[in-house]
């Protein structure tokens, strides 16, 4: 008889045999590496911000989704919401992308990784001595293409993150002699880098890449990499990396955060992240005590409430797009669900006050709510001392998620000089 296993009951197993499964089940709780500390990437959690219960999108009245929406356009005035167009691609991926075999699905991520691979190089950030780290790695597929790039550069180590077990993973596809890959099944809010032997004996630059990295996910793997890894390179000096920004600053200066501030903090710092290109994906699913930018919203005069129903708001961005959306292969089911309740599929989601929106109207705020977002993080990184940009890196029809947020120290465009 086969019965549920109790680690994990996505799988089963016979019965009589369930004592020896347990000893061995991948499900089981594993000794802790090294690298594991507890919530060092969670950011402070603050009880006191959040209120116990929030209603949804859908049960706001009109009077006070126009509140949230007056807010929201006050905060991103000043804001350049037309972003630059940075859709490149890679020698690397052309015969995968001639390839007859690849159907739509598979030119489609084929055409993301090679823009996003186009992009690295373009900031420098191809090439040998350096560690690789893929946020939310998942079959691996963007290090795969990376690593085909860099073809006889030397002394490259990946780091592939994911914090569940995959399956078809291209880990083992790799023949290069010059190149290690390294697969870490961690949940990014516990992963100090630092602690990582390759990182803190061999002391390459690093180098935080990822395709659709999920909401919070984003959050998580930015102070992993600005906060946790520069930890040890600083020697945990007492001396703070970057100064805090006021919350009595005027909205202009929050806006346009001068950066000869910035610069003037950080500019003789040194990091061990020679850069970062990460593909945002899934605002909504983001979450205030992670999110990196509480200073930014604070600041604009917006707390914990304003930042959960703009991140709910923010899906409205896919809005009359629902279909392309649906049928999408890179939205994965749990968001396929996400979207449908939050564009009005499920339960009336409209609400009484988002009915009342165009799908024009809608799709606006939901742009706005995403820039709103990832100003937080651009704000954030430069105060780390980083330069950061926000571009669009693929075509909408590709994908729906079609931004792309890089940044480099201030101190050095290129990572030579961290080598």
């Amino acid at each position: 008889k086969r019965i549920l296993c109790p680690l994990d009951p996505k799988h089963t197993v016979y019965e009589d045999q369930l004592a020896k499964h347990l000893k061995k089940c991948n499900s089981r709780e594993k000794p802790k590496p090294e690298f594991f500390i507890q919530d060092i990437n969670a950011g402070l959690k603050d009880e006191t911000e959040v209120p116990e219960q929030l209603v949804p999108v859908s049960s706001l009245s009109e009077e006070q989704l126009e509140n949230l929406i007056k807010k929201l356009r006050k905060a991103s005035k000043g804001l350049n919401s037309t972003l630059e167009d940075h859709i490149m691609s890679h020698p690397a991926l052309q015969g995968a992308l001639s390839d007859p075999k690849n159907g739509d699905s598979a030119i489609k991520h084929l055409k993301q990784q090679a823009s996003i691979l186009g992009n690295i190089e373009k900031l420098k950030l191809l090439g040998p001595r350096r560690c690789f780290v893929e946020f939310g790695a998942g079959k691996g597929k963007l290090s795969h293409w990376v690593d085909i790039a860099l073809k006889d550069a030397e002394k490259v180590h990946f780091i592939l993150v994911e914090k569940v077990t995959t399956r078809f993973k291209v880990d083992g596809k790799h023949r290069r002699k010059n190149s290690v890959f390294e697969r870490l099944q961690i949940d990014i809010q516990h992963l100090c880098l630092n602690k990582i032997p390759v990182l803190r004996e061999g002391k390459l630059p690093v180098v935080g890449i990822g395709k659709h990295l999920c909401g919070v996910a984003t959050d998580l793997a930015l102070r992993c990499l600005v906060e946790t890894c520069a930890a040890s390179y600083e020697e945990r000096s007492e001396e703070p990396l970057a100064k805090r920004v006021k919350n009595d600053k005027t909205e202009k200066e929050i806006n346009t955060l001068p950066k000869e501030r910035s610069e003037k903090s950080v500019a003789e710092k040194r990091t061990p992240v020679a850069g970062i290109v990460i593909a945002l994906c899934c605002h909504h699913r983001c979450d205030w005590r992670h999110y990196v930018g509480k200073e930014y919203f604070r600041a604009l005069g917006l707390g914990a409430v304003e930042f959960h129903y703009f991140q709910r708001m923010s899906s409205w961005a896919t809005c009359g797009m629902q279909d392309a959306s649906l049928e999408s292969s890179d939205t994965a089911p749990e968001r396929r669900r996400d979207l449908t309740e939050e564009s009005g599929q499920h339960g009336g989601g409209e609400g009484r006050g988002a009915g009342l929106l165009t799908v024009e109207e809608k799709k606006k705020i939901g742009h706005l709510c995403k820039l709103l977002i990832d100003q937080g993080r651009i704000q954030y990184l430069e105060q780390k001392g980083f330069h950061p940009a926000l571009q669009y890196y693929t075509d909408p029809m590709v994908s729906l998620e079609n931004v792309l947020l890089t940044a480099l120290p201030v101190h050095s465009s290129s990572p030579e000089t961290t080598a």
